[in-house]
């Protein structure tokens, strides 16, 4: 796992945003293709067997928390409690998840988190660093089926799980990063034979006379993919409804084990030892050395504080009333060329129940957050 410099190619910019990466530039400079990173095939086999793994370890985990009835550590409101063991116990349909792993190449990767519900970073993982390649790089090769076990998953929901009709995609109104993810996913589900709809999460209602959920053309939602949190969904005026079981819903309920920063401690007693695996504890007093605080609920690494070296690291945010864990603290490899100093994270990406690519991340702290830069890479024999 190397990091080069490069040069980048002339308007970039204009063929992104011919392909619907529309933020590329985002905060000033998102996408950066001044580096890059190069693996060997074996590097890039060490990452997916390590996701396959991960992802069978964290299945078991999700069938423990739900025979243990241990959902009340996780802070999953009461009320939905059945609603998730349903949801599991149905096998109901997931598309997609994220790893996010730290490793510098060398020895074993090291889960920091699961990211099942709602990862976003798909266009450029997907799309953006492919063009890149076969720009820049066309004899190598890179980790990248997103596409294609993307559109096969859809098949998998018509055929599998009998899944007919239109199929609706919703997420917040205005927000150009979820909306560039949401419209790429919709196009997969498209191109596997799915008619769809876009709309603002905020403009989904309730019809309390035929008890369904409703567009904004009052056309009955029966089939929806949210790329809004579970935990946000808990909260809406409408939530009640979701008990019923109305539509299916993309993440599936199951899915708030996943997402929750409560399932690394749980790995952790099933699986105590594993080489990808970090020590992680629900009590703070069971930590050594340098950890991680992090809350249950968490995204772009909000209200995350690091005591590592004698130093703290903290992110503000809005969250942690729910609590928090404690993770062993793993660092992410630094790449210093005097220029662009950077802490490296690899998102590895699950399809189904398989491996389906990488989009790695940089960021100036050890923090990763929603302005942390993308960055491409390939590997070669």
């Amino acid at each position: 796992m190397i990091r080069e410099s490069l040069t980048p190619r002339a308007n970039w910019q204009e063929q992104f945003e011919s392909l619907g990466f529309t933020y590329h530039s985002i905060d000033d400079l998102y996408w950066d293709e001044r580096y890059a990173y190069r693996f060997t095939a074996a590097q890039i086999d060490a990452v997916e067997d390590a996701t396959s793994e991960l992802h069978q370890m964290a299945l078991q985990a999700v069938e423990h928390v739900i025979a243990k009835e241990r959902l009340g550590q996780f802070a999953i409101p009461e009320p939905f409690w059945a609603l998730v063991e349903e949801s599991w116990r149905e096998k109901e349909f997931s598309l997609y998840g994220r790893f996010d792993l730290s490793w510098n190449g060398q020895g074993a990767p090291k889960m920091l988190e699961y990211n099942a519900d709602t990862p976003t970073g798909l266009v450029e993982s997907s799309v953006a660093q492919w063009y890149w390649l076969q720009d820049v790089f066309p004899q190598a090769d890179q980790f990248n089926s997103l596409h294609e076990k993307l559109i096969a998953q859809w098949q998998t929901l018509a055929s599998r799980h009998q899944c007919k009709g239109l199929l609706h995609f919703a997420c917040i109104g205005g927000h150009e990063e979820d909306e560039g993810n949401l419209a790429y996913l919709r196009d997969t589900a498209i191109q596997a034979g799915f008619a769809t709809k876009q709309l603002a999460i905020e403009n989904i209602g309730w019809d309390d006379k035929h008890a369904e959920f409703v567009d904004d053309f009052d056309s009955r939602i029966d089939n929806l993919f949210k790329l809004y949190p579970w935990e946000w969904l808990c909260r809406e005026a409408f939530a009640e409804h979701l008990l019923a079981r109305p539509l299916r819903l993309i993440e599936p309920a199951w899915k708030m084990v996943l997402s929750n920063k409560a399932i690394l401690p749980v790995l952790w007693e099933l699986f105590p030892g594993h080489p990808n695996l970090l020590p992680a504890f629900f009590d703070a007093w069971r930590i050594s050395g340098d950890f991680v605080k992090k809350p249950l609920y968490s995204r772009e690494g909000e209200n995350i504080t690091i005591y590592a070296g004698g130093e703290v690291h903290h992110q503000p945010g809005q969250y942690g009333a729910e609590g928090y864990i404690y993770q062993a603290f793993a660092a992410q490899p630094k790449f210093d060329d005097g220029i662009t100093p950077a802490y490296t994270s690899i998102g590895s990406w699950i399809v189904g129940d398989a491996p389906a690519g990488i989009g790695i991340r940089e960021d100036v702290s050890l923090i990763t957050k929603d302005t942390s830069r993308f960055v491409p890479h390939y590997f070669v024999d």
